[in-house]
């Protein structure tokens, strides 16, 4: 069963009252929903469970930071749409995605726990990472967060960070490790492929000219983007009636240098299929391993020659990742 979503502190009161009035809340930016993040959901179902009550996950739309400080955040690992879609995966009965406005940056601890974690939500039980900050100029903490619990009836549980090998499990790290290229090991941080979604768009049609049409993502802004290169991974159509199995893809990110190219890009051809047509629909490419990074060739033959093997490469690892 999907979780409920709502987008304002009305909309959970208005819906369905008795879904989520009491509650466990957990409460986070939870962006790309990593390994990390997960730790903390696994303890707030372990605190609904005890409590015998659903949870509900708060999270926020556009990263806080964009509104406390214009231009400072960093780039989003995943769309809203995806962080709903695993925050649900990991046991989610209900989701808040809270427009981060001026007015909400501007309440104070107490004010965001009376009206958003009490009023929206009615928490028995906030579940945090250990380095939570909230309130008007992030004031508030885990401790006085705990505070405010034992004046208005709710437990306050802090998740302290988690991590492999001396790496700290992060959306910093992930992002760290995206924009180097190395993809195989961010998805060891995120338990799941890094992936990039945009609307198909119309291109150059070049790949289609030289035998490997390639769908055009346009990205969203402020998402984050790999670093240029090839990659092997899947593409999936997202706006299906019906959820679509990934179709495996040699995946481009670049510039396309060796036409010249100057707008940047994220291209994807789906192998084995004829006559897909992709335009104007939501898709998603997960990118599984970066092959080789961007090249330029000399010629056209050079460049169909490296394509052909980059499409051997990409059956290759796809298979050996089963």
């Amino acid at each position: 069963m999907s979780p409920q979503v709502w987008r304002s502190v009305a909309d959970p009161s208005a819906t369905d009252p008795d879904l989520v009035h009491p509650c466990a809340v957990s409460i986070g930016v939870f962006d790309g929903v990593h390994r990390g993040h997960r730790v903390v959901l696994g303890r707030a179902l372990q605190a609904a469970d005890e409590r015998r009550v659903p949870l509900a996950v708060l999270t926020f739309d556009p990263h806080p930071m964009a509104v406390v400080r214009p231009g400072s955040q960093p780039p989003a690992v995943a769309t809203v749409r995806h962080r709903v879609e695993l925050l649900g995966q990991a046991g989610a009965d209900g989701i808040l995605v809270l427009p981060f406005t001026p007015q909400v940056a501007s309440m104070s601890a107490a004010d965001f726990v009376d009206e958003v974690v009490l009023g929206a939500l009615g928490a028995r039980a906030v579940i945090v990472g250990e380095d939570f900050r909230f309130g008007h100029r992030a004031a508030g903490d885990v401790t006085v967060l705990a505070e405010l619990g034992r004046d208005r009836g709710f437990d306050t549980i802090a998740v302290p960070p988690v991590g492999h090998d001396g790496i700290r499990w992060s959306s910093t790290e992930v992002r760290r490790r995206v924009s180097a290229g190395d993809v195989h090991g961010a998805a060891e941080i995120l338990g799941h492929p890094f992936e990039v979604e945009g609307s198909v768009v119309v291109g150059d049609r070049r790949g289609r000219h030289l035998g490997y049409p390639t769908a055009n993502l346009a990205v969203p802004e402020g998402m984050l983007v790999p670093a240029d290169g090839v990659y092997a991974g899947y593409l999936r159509v997202l706006d299906a009636a019906e959820p679509d199995p990934p179709l495996p893809a040699a995946i481009s990110v670049g510039t396309n240098p060796t036409f010249d190219g100057q707008a940047h890009r994220v291209e994807a051809f789906v192998l084995d299929t004829d006559g897909l047509d992709l335009y104007g629909r939501q898709v998603a490419v997960s990118l599984v391993e970066r092959l080789r990074g961007q090249q330029r060739f000399d010629s056209v033959p050079e460049l169909m020659q490296q394509m052909a093997d980059d499409v051997a490469r990409t059956r290759a690892v796809l298979r050996d990742r089963g």
